[in-house]
């Protein structure tokens, strides 16, 4: 489930593979390796991406599909009883917008 979530994540950061392994400072081959599953991140590079994606260890680990970030409640809370479109739609506006102003 983690590679599965971090390949999701990098590419919803429009990250590639190798932008992700110099932020994480880890090789391309170890990150190709977490999103196919083939091996799995310790718990120190766990909190890592989790930290760089602003989500919670228990979305990355898969036991909830709501992506909290850390911190309890600094985020956008979005209402549950939003489709899934609409909630991937708002998601999606955020990320817009977080990457028009990094500029």
């Amino acid at each position: 489930m983690i590679g599965e979530r971090l390949a999701d994540l990098r590419k919803d950061a429009n990250m590639s593979q190798e932008d992700l392994s110099k932020k994480l400072g880890i090789s391309f081959y170890t990150v190709s390796s977490y999103e196919r599953e083939k091996s799995t991140p310790d718990d120190a590079m766990k909190v890592k991406i989790a930290k760089l994606f602003n989500v919670s260890l228990d979305y990355l680990l898969g036991l909830i599909d709501d992506e909290r970030p850390i911190g309890g409640g600094k985020g956008f809370p979005i209402p549950d009883d939003l489709p899934p479109e609409a909630i991937k739609e708002i998601r999606d506006y955020i990320h817009y917008v977080k990457t028009k102003h990094k500029k």
